[in-house]
């Protein structure tokens, strides 16, 4: 791996230095537009004990407008966020929107930035064994070459799903809200998590999860007028939960969640949705989207102790679980 993650080095670097003047131009504004995010969250906020309240990590500039993209968790909840840009002065921004879909946050620099923004990509068009950049806040000595290693699902255990999720290779540390650069220079992803992935002949991986920018580009205007999609909201039910050989077990239930107030309890199993079998996290996501909208009754078979109890839970919509203040004043909710 450390040999694996040296040849990728250098070849980020040949890929740089070896570009036309005009090209290497482009490079550098791209390094400009990698700022640092820093945002504070308050003890009361619902997020704070998983996430905590101090957040760091990375955003990239994305229009002249000055706003922001990132990945959300460093931003939810958040009552003021700080941006470093490339050349150490800093500013204050706002928060924008905020998708729990796909992940992505957005915030606006509240002064004029200089910078040239980076140039949307296509990320359906990245493949296994694509040479990428990942890129954090710190210029060229935070670029990393690295492979694409595969293009799946991605089930996280807070009701979260992408069908076409970016793993990577060699991970990167700081990944969380990093960009990932297409051979074209423009940007393909959002850095995530750190993870791994089974690759046949190699096994199990150390990897980093990016979340496509291509699930951007139909809710940036939604994002940027009234804080989120307008499409209807997924039923969230609260439950934190982990897969092991296809069973899914509940770590946790969000206090006062749809799930808690409904008796789940952790180490429960879920069996069925609906009287259907539940086959894994992500199955159990879809059977859950596919009854209706936040709102609809959802209900679950569980395996309590050696007994099976069937429970009714009424979903919810997650934002109103979350405290998003957006320009100072609380995220837009349509009816």
């Amino acid at each position: 791996m450390k040999n694996t993650c040296r040849f990728l080095s250098v070849c980020a670097v040949i890929l740089i230095l070896s570009a036309p003047v005009g090209a290497q131009t482009e490079f550098e504004d791209l390094f400009k537009t990698i700022v640092k995010l820093r945002s504070n969250v308050p003890q009361d906020a619902r997020t704070a004990t998983s996430l905590g309240t101090e957040r760091e990590g990375n955003g990239i500039l994305i229009d002249a407008e000055g706003h922001i993209l990132t990945i959300g968790y460093l931003i939810l909840e958040a009552d003021s966020v700080e941006v470093t840009l490339f050349d150490g002065q800093t500013t204050s921004a706002v928060l924008v929107g905020y998708d729990h879909e796909s992940g992505f946050g957005l915030v606006k620099a509240k002064m004029p930035l200089s910078m040239k923004p980076v140039e949307l990509g296509e990320s359906s068009m990245l493949g296994e064994g694509d040479l990428i950049l990942a890129v954090s806040y710190g210029g060229k000595d935070a670029v990393q070459g690295a492979r694409v290693v595969s293009r799946n699902e991605f089930a996280g255990y807070w009701e979260y799903l992408l069908e076409n999720a970016i793993f990577t290779a060699p991970p990167i540390s700081g990944f969380g809200g990093a960009a990932l650069i297409g051979s074209d220079g423009r940007l393909v992803g959002i850095g995530s998590l750190f993870t791994q992935v089974t690759v046949a002949g190699l096994g199990a991986i150390p990897c980093n999860m990016f979340v496509p920018i291509d699930l951007l580009k139909p809710i940036l205007e939604d994002l940027k007028t009234i804080g989120r999609t307008r499409l209807p909201p997924k039923p969230w039910i609260g439950l934190y939960a982990e897969e092991s050989h296809g069973r899914v077990i509940v770590i946790r239930t969000a206090p006062n969640g749809p799930a808690d107030k409904a008796g789940v309890k952790r180490t429960d199993v879920i069996v069925k949705v609906k009287d259907q079998p539940v086959k894994g996290l992500a199955d159990l996501y879809r059977k859950i989207w596919d009854i209706g909208k936040a709102g609809v009754d959802v209900p679950v078979t569980v395996l309590h102790g050696t007994q099976l109890v069937e429970i009714n839970i009424k979903s919810d919509d997650r934002r109103r679980h979350f405290r998003f203040n957006r320009h100072g004043r609380e995220l837009v909710q349509l009816k």
